[in-house]
């Protein structure tokens, strides 16, 4: 008989690691989207996107930071992915 003690801890450890991946990847989108483009922007505005010629601030608050967000996107699928197989819930063909 399974002994349900463990099999909560695990489910537990799961749950932890899939929100510390979840806080982790929030943190660096609200860093990219208000930090780069809304409170560093004017900083950032220095500097000039290469072969484009607008201000880096700028273009993180116009597109940098939806880029920055469809690539955590998909960091989020790939270590969840690993996270799954860790605690034995992936998803089997």
């Amino acid at each position: 008989m399974a002994d349900p003690q463990g099999s909560n801890t695990r489910h537990q450890a799961y749950f932890r690691a899939n929100l510390t991946l979840i806080g982790i990847l929030l943190v660096i989108w609200a860093f990219v989207a208000f930090g780069c483009g809304i409170f560093l922007a004017p900083w950032l505005n220095q500097w000039r996107l290469p072969g484009t010629g607008y201000p880096l601030g700028f273009w993180f608050a116009q597109q940098g930071a939806i880029y920055v967000f469809v690539i955590l996107i998909f960091v989020y699928v790939i270590l969840m992915n690993r996270i799954d197989r860790r605690y034995g819930v992936d998803e089997k063909d």
